[in-house]
């Protein structure tokens, strides 16, 4: 055992001893200065500061990987400053660091992202997930880790699958959740959703800052709340919701992968904190399932037990991003020196006519800066969170995200979101190899448990207690209340209200507003008057009894119509009673006489063709006349016995026979109709024998039908008479023309058949001589 140990160990020094010989023949440094920008005492911070360490310690105990060259990592704790991090970087690159890991968050890598700029030296993060910083402001910055505008892309797409059209949103007012957050407005437009209502906290903001935030939070009509801070804010910003009883049934909360980053790294949770957020939605970012992922995570333990004075942290996303990276760098310097690349440095001449006691003088800048940057971009490797490859745009390909539900003192996955095939519960990597199918019928989540402890989706929405409300005018009628019906300033009922509160229950979000009366109350109101008021800004939008004509439509916006309606005629009727010469009804009396003349006819003709052939048509005169009379009416009944001999006597008889049959039908039809239906009679058929008529027409008060009889049919003003009441239509109807009274009464048909449903004297006579309907009104800036 003791000799086979000896020979390994000889056998690993003599691989070292030819790799650095290697190395040294091939122009390659014993060493490579690499740096890391972290913030040691954040989740991802801590965790990232071991898989870093781990993963220089792999690197450079497999010489194959740099062929003899090995990594120095010099490791800054920034603090979450930006002015720090920029003095850490500057620090870093005086001792010709070829690439820095970091910076950790957005706003330490803008900083120093210009100070990489300037000296050419790549920046890698495994963390900082603003979409700005892709840039082309930024070309050394390459990020190894997936950006927020995939994660906000995946909450839009929640948003839309559930059918809510507007969030609130909670963020950090940094670079982070301003980018953040801009990213979320524009895939929830693509969606056809917005943002209602911004919501900024500082990055120190205090528990009574958080506290007014949120008061103005539930004020809002939405209910959709997506939660895009830091850890440091984010659980106060759920202990406060608590507190304000905004985690609640109708509430839904959505929080960035900030939250899922800290249930992983700080598990299990105190019972108090988890209280705050049962029921919450965050976002994971997935890496699939692989054989170095499990080894990796194996090992984990024994790297914190060993390392960390406060015991076990847990694996969160970013170690893995983190431990990636530097095998990615690695994998990157080493392409770098195949292709010829060297560590040389350069003076800037911009720094050194800069003149003071901060020696900046003293940095150069990276002469082989391009080459590692495209190696770096280059790459295609598979680590433990999954391929590591980057599309044109210098993100990583195949983003994809777990959706995470918080429930009891742990959570659930619901399913899955990915740039290639939107939400679904199976795992991503097994619909690559399938065609993308974004259909709504394809997109799939597993059930949630919401705020509330509820199961059924929350609506989204309610009325807000802020808002501006819709100023909505309503008719103020005195007749036909059935439609709209107004009891003082705020009661409001009929049928039009009960279709305009139906429609807007309907709707996805609220819209608040506010009914007011229009009228006097004595009259009725000119409805063309209210559209008007609308143009005028008076009101917002007018719902009633409002039909949709042409000068009113140039005015405004209308619906379209839920009542199809249109101008009538209504005048009275006369029933026709039957009685016992009913059955002569069907046929009018010279019907009769030319029926009986053709029976007595064919009888003669059917006699002249027979009577030399036919014995039955032979004898006496007097039996000769009985004979014709007798087949003639016989055939009515088709009973008579007398046959035909000659052609032309059964030609005849075949095309009388067929008459017969027409008459006896059109007679049953006829008598039937008579004595099953009730006939209606009046002198006024419809609308052209009024118009041509001097009887005096009656129409509703302030109704388009004056203006249409006149404007359009030009019928004399003088004969119009104004109703206002139903009790007055029946008044002027049954005094008639002669009597002070009208002949008709012109008006929409809805009114006309609500007036007849209980005047059975009057009936609608003529066909509706004009197409339109009802409607509701408005402007539509108005609802923006």
């Amino acid at each position: 055992m003791k000799l086979s140990g000896v020979m390994l160990l000889m056998i690993f020094y003599c691989e070292l001893f030819v790799y650095r010989i290697t190395a040294q023949a091939s122009g390659r440094p014993s060493v490579v200065n690499i740096g890391a920008l972290l913030s040691f005492s954040t989740n991802v911070g801590k965790v990232a500061k071991l898989a870093i360490k781990a993963a220089v310690d792999d690197v450079n105990s497999d010489p194959t990987t740099l062929g003899g060259t090995k990594l120095k990592l010099q490791m800054q704790d920034c603090n979450h400053s930006g002015f720090l991090a920029l003095a850490e970087a500057l620090h870093l690159m005086e001792g010709q660091t070829v690439a820095i890991i970091g910076p950790q968050d957005a706003v330490t890598s803008h900083v120093v992202s210009h100070v990489a700029n300037e000296l050419q030296v790549p920046l890698l993060s495994f963390s900082a997930t603003d979409p700005t910083l892709s840039s082309l402001q930024f070309p050394y910055f390459v990020r190894t880790t997936q950006s927020d505008q995939y994660q906000m892309a995946a909450i839009a797409e929640i948003v839309d699958h559930y059918g809510w059209r507007e969030v609130i949103a909670i963020y950090v007012d940094d670079d982070h959740g301003r980018n953040g957050i801009a990213a979320l407005g524009d895939t929830l437009a693509a969606k056809r959703c917005r943002i209602s209502f911004k919501a900024p906290l500082s990055v120190e903001a205090t528990e009574d800052e958080i506290t007014d935030l949120l008061v103005k939070v539930a004020l809002t009509e939405s209910r959709i709340i997506v939660v895009h801070t830091h850890y440091n804010r984010g659980p106060v910003v759920f202990h406060v919701a608590q507190y304000l009883g905004m985690l609640g049934t109708g509430y839904v909360w959505i929080a960035t992968s900030w939250l899922s980053t800290a249930l992983d790294t700080n598990s299990p949770f105190p019972s108090d904190v988890m209280d705050d957020i049962q029921g919450v939605l965050t976002l994971r970012t997935y890496t699939p399932d692989s054989v170095l992922k499990r080894k990796f995570i194996s090992r984990w333990r024994n790297l914190t037990d060993a390392k960390t004075p406060n015991g076990y942290i847990g694996l969160n996303a970013y170690g893995f991003y983190a431990y990636d990276t530097v095998w990615l760098l690695a994998r990157a310097i080493n392409s770098f020196f195949k292709q010829g690349g060297n560590l040389s440095f350069s003076k800037d001449s911009r720094l050194s006519d800069i003149q003071g006691h901060l020696r900046l003088d003293s940095l150069r800048i990276f002469n082989g800066g391009n080459l590692l940057r495209d190696s770096i971009l280059q790459a295609n490797m598979t680590g433990t969170a999954g391929p590591a490859r980057f599309n044109s745009h210098g993100d990583l390909i195949n983003p994809a995200y777990e959706i995470i539900n918080v429930i009891g003192t742990g959570y659930r996955r619901i399913g899955y979101w990915s740039n290639y095939s939107g939400l679904s519960v199976v795992r991503p990597e097994t619909l690559y190899s399938k065609p993308p199918n974004r259909s709504s019928s394809n997109q799939r989540l597993y059930s949630v448990i919401w705020p509330g402890q509820t199961t059924q989706k929350p609506r989204g929405w309610v009325f807000p207690n802020n808002g501006r409300h819709l100023r909505i005018g309503v008719p103020n009628r005195v007749s036909f209340r059935e439609f709209v019906s107004v009891k003082g300033s705020e009661m409001t009922s009929g049928f039009c209200i009960d279709v305009f509160t139906a429609a807007i229950n309907l709707l996805p979000y609220a819209v608040p507003y506010k009914l007011i009366p229009f009228g006097d109350g004595h009259n009725n109101p000119s409805c063309t008057e209210l559209v008007r008021l609308i143009t005028a800004g008076v009101y917002d939008a007018a719902v009633g009894d409002i039909a949709i004509i042409t000068n009113r439509t140039k005015m405004a916006d209308f619906t379209q119509p839920y009542i199809e309606s249109g101008l009538v005629v209504v005048a009275p009727v006369r029933k026709l009673d039957s009685n016992a010469w009913a059955f002569l009804s069907p046929f009018t009396p010279m019907m009769w006489g030319v029926t009986a003349i053709f029976f007595l006819a064919v009888g003669a003709v059917v006699w002249i063709l027979e009577h030399r052939l036919n014995d039955e048509f032979r004898g006496p005169p007097k039996r000769q006349v009985v004979t014709i009379f007798w087949f003639s009416f016989s055939t009515m009944f088709f009973a008579h016995k007398e046959k035909t001999v000659s052609a032309l006597g059964r030609l005849v008889l075949i095309i009388w026979l067929f008459v017969v049959l027409i008459i006896n039908s059109s007679y049953t039809a006829s008598l039937t109709s008579i004595l099953t239906v009730q006939k209606l009679s009046s002198p006024i058929k419809g609308i052209d024998s009024l118009r041509s008529s001097n009887y005096p027409i009656g129409y509703q008060v302030n109704s388009f039908a004056r203006n249409y009889l006149v404007d359009e049919l030009n019928i004399d003003e003088s004969r119009l008479v104004p109703l206002n009441s139903p009790e007055e239509y029946a008044k002027a109807l049954k005094d008639g023309p002669h009597k002070g009274g009208v002949a008709a009464v012109v008006d929409d048909r809805a009114y006309a058949e609500l007036f007849l449903s209980t005047r059975c004297e009057f009936s609608i006579v003529g066909q509706v001589f004009t197409k339109n309907g009802w409607g509701f009104v408005s402007i539509v800036s108005s609802f923006y």
